[in-house]
């Protein structure tokens, strides 16, 4: 006879409910993540990393040297979600050599002039069946 039923037929349901946590408990207490969360906001290159980037790898890299703790980069985005409350986010990669000003002059004086707008004497469509186009009866 197993363990939990012996203890259901002496005790009922109720001694079933002193079971506790199922699985195994997590490598990193509270205040582990607090720190580790802390050391994250600090940002990458204040780790050493030539990038602004976190990586699973850096990540796991700081939560180990930190904590003493080691995960597999798999289980390193589940405490990043599940426990810190982090997401995925991907940076804005925009050129070095970006200028806005002229972006914005060019959008103002060229764009009227390159940009294509349908002419409103001709049909809108070739199709039969197009309410635009001269051949629909409707």
């Amino acid at each position: 006879m197993s363990r939990w039923y012996a203890e259901w037929s002496a005790n009922g349901t109720s001694a079933l409910s002193k079971a506790g946590r199922a699985g195994r408990l997590p490598k990193l207490s509270p205040a582990q993540l607090r720190r580790v969360a802390t050391e994250l906001e600090k940002g990458p290159r204040s780790h050493g990393y030539p990038t602004d980037l976190w990586t699973l790898r850096r990540v796991g890299e700081v939560i180990e040297k930190t904590t003493g703790v080691s995960y597999h980069p798999g289980h390193v985005w589940k405490v990043l979600r599940e426990q810190l409350g982090w997401s995925r986010q991907r940076p804005a990669r925009r050129a070095v050599e970006r200028d806005d000003e002229a972006i914005a002059r060019w959008v103002k004086q060229q764009w009227p002039r390159v940009k294509k707008t349908p002419d409103a004497a001709m049909p809108g469509s070739a199709s039969k069946t197009s309410r635009g186009s001269a051949s629909c009866p409707l």
